[in-house]
């Protein structure tokens, strides 16, 4: 699964729009279906106050904030699990990425076109959720008849099967009823067994509401409503942005006039900054920091590694001849307000290979090659 989010959605609901704002990077958009036709890729920094925090304590030379990739989707039409519109690309895209970010419009404009000429994101989100589940359908029906064929030819391969079968086929009947593969409970091994499928409806799932200008701090949008209700049966996260204004902001050069900005619209900060943090969490990343008078950086991790491996995402040596990891908490660092401070205090201590590292840790990594 790759550690990156994939905005997807009908055509028309500001996908590509609230992609240029996350990434700066314009991508092409207009009024009408099927614009985006090539995946856009771009990388965004990872909004995180504790770094902001670790550079007033411990001053570098240079700040590295830890990054992350969204991919830019083109629109999904009912039929596209058969080819229509552009659903075979889309397809092959969406299985590449670790995260889907589902944007639904929930704002009415006569001037922009919807491609079922009506606004209803509890009907969007079923077309998708539909289209996916079908897709995934033929994948695991394939493979179902494949291994059929196998366990009625060889013994050897019956047994193998014994466990594959019954759970291709428990999965087969949830997704001919429309409904996403992840909606099963699954233990470690079967999902081992089911990861070399890349099934699309196993992936997790925000929903992003692209509201208007009018409901930016309002709580009685009945479509974001409608998005929530559906996301809370899913247990899934719901982020509510307004594409428009996201735009505006991205198109404004210094931090200044973007505070500036976010203060006339009465925001505290721009939405992209929960997108980004939910997708990156929703995947299992973690951040964990460098600090000194060089460099302080954030690091991106998966949650449960280990020392070692943590280290190796810094450089292969550092995990090839770990020796131990000098470790405290940012936390630490905030309360105490010096990294001398933390020492004294009896909170800075050594780890070895067995540490599982967590979010947020300060680490000084000893390594001999």
């Amino acid at each position: 699964m790759g550690l990156n989010c994939g905005i997807v959605g009908l055509p028309n609901v500001g996908k590509s729009t609230i992609f240029s704002a996350l990434t700066s990077a314009p991508a092409e958009v207009a009024n009408y279906p099927f614009c985006t036709i090539n995946p856009n890729i771009g990388i965004v920094s990872v909004p995180d106050s504790r770094l902001d925090r670790i550079v007033e304590l411990i001053p570098p030379a240079r700040i590295i904030p830890a990054t992350f990739e969204f991919v830019d989707i083109a629109g999904l039409v009912a039929g596209a699990s058969k080819g229509e519109g552009l659903g075979n690309q889309f397809l092959a895209n969406i299985r590449e990425v670790g995260v889907i970010a589902h944007v639904v419009r929930c704002f009415e404009n006569p001037d922009i076109i919807h491609v079922s000429n009506k606004i209803d994101p509890a009907s969007d989100i079923e077309t998708i959720g539909i289209e996916l589940a079908l897709a995934d359908f033929d994948t695991v029906d394939k493979r179902l008849q494949k291994l059929r064929k196998l366990t009625r030819i060889s013994k050897e391969d019956a047994k193998e099967n014994a466990v594959m079968l019954p759970l291709l086929e428990k999965i087969l009947k949830v997704l001919e009823d429309g409904k996403a593969a992840r909606t099963l409970e699954y233990d470690d091994d079967e999902l081992i067994l089911l990861n070399d499928l890349h099934l699309i409806t196993m992936k997790p799932v925000i929903y992003v509401c692209n509201i208007d200008e009018d409901s930016i701090g309002a709580e009685d949008n009945k479509f974001v409503k409608s998005v929530r209700e559906i996301a809370a049966r899913e247990g899934s996260e719901v982020v509510v942005v307004c594409g428009k204004i996201e735009a505006e902001i991205a198109t404004l050069e210094s931090e200044e006039e973007k505070r500036e900005f976010l203060e006339a619209a009465g925001l505290e900060e721009s939405a992209l900054g929960p997108l980004i943090r939910s997708a990156y969490r929703t995947l299992g990343l973690r951040t964990f920091f460098t600090a000194g008078s060089d460099e302080d950086r954030a690091w991106t991790f998966k949650n449960g590694m280990k020392a070692p491996k943590t280290a190796g995402i810094i450089h292969t040596d550092f995990e090839k001849g770990f020796i131990k990891a000098e470790v405290y908490n940012c936390d630490d660092l905030f309360q105490y307000g010096s990294e001398q401070k933390v020492r004294e205090a009896g909170k800075l201590r050594m780890e070895g290979k067995e540490y599982i590292v967590k979010d947020g840790d300060i680490m000084h990594f000893r390594f001999n090659v």
